[in-house]
């Protein structure tokens, strides 16, 4: 990576006057503390801890209507490789994309690239993840005013074969499709957003051979913003529907619905502080424990930043956690202080009920449990020290079920689940000095 980097910034050197090139980077480095974090901590386990670190290195090249970007990052944890060594494999290219804009308000962009979009339920680049996301996609752009349109989508292959077209990355799809539609006013804003994706599949005999292959195609269809401003008051929600099969070939039926009231409560424009309180709901639909195997009720979030819904102590739907189960029902009440545009805290609570009907055994034989989860409690801090340079805190804890415990399949559990960070921000051009956090 070194070579191609060097060769980078040379040719900025020989680039003509009217073309501009631009440099910059972030490093984002997070202590935790998980006691808990991601899935129940079984009674008797210690907690882990450690520092990791994202630094990325980005570079732009514009010129007329062309736009090349690339960004490289280093993804790490402290102390993971010896202080002296030839190389590592932590160094990767997060994004590289090359962007034509053939009329004034279309543009096309090829390669690869993070794909963002309404509040990252859906689809969204995963930013809290040190290691973030990014697609091969090919997406053409229109965009006029108060109006976008995007389409676009993707083929991927394990590498350049002369034969075959089975794909074997996990948890990746071989085909994509997508389209979003944006209109956007003074007083509310209104998104719809479809995606079709192929999941491979390959059947073989006993002895290996091929029997059969082809893709499971699942579509969602939704309002992926639905946003009213009245006054001090926000109303917004979103509502999906997803069809077709899902990556095991079951026949899939499901849906997520969300609503949310946002008031402000207090603001002085001048100091930069402000009161806000949200009310709202998500339930991803589930299916019940014993339902017939070839039927699925259970939504998949796919590809969004699943750490800022459902609690950030993710152990919902984040790295594929309770994918396949019996859905979620989570009724949350947030709180958010700003003491002024660079400090503030907030504090939010989450209530989780299964939506599915969940049983297991208890004294010995099987029955329907309780569908309360658990109460999740968030507190999060953030603070701008200088425009590039902000530090954020959080901590958590889940008060869990037995119902929680019994779908977990870890014993028994903590009566204690905790978990908190630290993080140091350094970002000096993006607009968005907070990770994670979404109100």
């Amino acid at each position: 990576m070194r070579k191609p980097l060097l060769l980078l910034l040379l040719a900025a050197l020989c680039l003509p006057l009217q073309a501009q090139f631009t440099v910059d980077g972030q490093i984002v480095q997070r202590s935790e503390y998980r006691h808990g974090f991601n899935q129940l901590i079984p009674e008797g386990e210690d907690g882990a801890f450690f520092i990791a670190h994202r630094v990325r290195l980005r570079a732009q090249y514009e010129m007329d209507k062309f736009h090349f970007y690339a960004s490289v990052q280093d993804i790490r944890t402290w102390g993971s490789t010896p202080q002296a060594k030839v190389t590592d494999l932590f160094l990767s290219l997060h994004q590289g994309w090359a962007q034509y804009d053939f009329h004034d308000n279309w543009s096309v962009r090829l390669g690869r690239q993070e794909l963002n979009y309404d509040n990252a339920r859906l689809v969204g680049n995963l930013d809290w993840a040190l290691q973030a996301r990014a697609h091969d996609f090919a997406l053409v752009k229109y965009e006029k005013e108060d109006f976008k349109l995007h389409f676009g989508g993707g083929y991927n292959q394990d590498g350049q074969a002369l034969t075959g077209n089975i794909f074997t990355v996990p948890n990746q799809y071989k085909t994509a499709q997508m389209l979003w539609m944006q209109k956007e006013g003074d007083n509310y804003k209104l998104a719809f957003m479809g995606w079709n994706d192929g999941r491979q599949f390959v059947n073989r005999d006993t002895a290996g051979g091929l029997l059969d292959k082809g893709q499971h195609f699942r579509t969602t269809l939704g309002l992926s913003t639905l946003r009213f401003i009245f006054g001090r008051t926000t109303l917004s929600g979103f509502y999906y529907h997803q069809l077709g099969k899902d990556g095991a070939g079951r026949d899939l039926n499901a849906f997520d619905v969300s609503a949310q009231v946002q008031q402000t409560l207090f603001s002085n424009l001048e100091k930069g502080s402000s009161f806000k309180a949200a009310l709202g709901f998500e339930i991803l639909s589930g299916t019940d424990t014993g339902a017939p195997g070839d039927e699925s009720n259970s939504f998949a979030p796919l590809y969004g930043t699943n750490h800022a819904h459902n609690g950030y102590m993710d152990y919902f739907y984040v790295g594929g956690r309770w994918a396949n189960n019996v859905g979620l029902q989570d009724y949350y009440l947030k709180l958010r202080n700003r003491f002024n545009s660079n400090f503030f805290t907030q504090l939010g609570g989450h209530v989780f009920l299964a939506q599915a009907t969940p049983t297991g055994f208890v004294s010995g034989s099987l029955q329907e449990l309780d569908p309360y989860l658990g109460t999740e409690l968030d507190f999060s801090l953030g603070y701008i020290f200088h425009p590039a340079v902000s530090l954020q805190f959080g901590y958590s804890q889940m008060f869990a079920s037995d119902t929680f415990e019994a779908l977990s399949g870890i014993g028994e559990f903590d009566g204690r689940q905790n978990w908190a960070y630290l993080m140091f921000i350094f970002r000096p051009t993006m607009k968005n000095k907070n990770i994670g956090i979404l109100f």
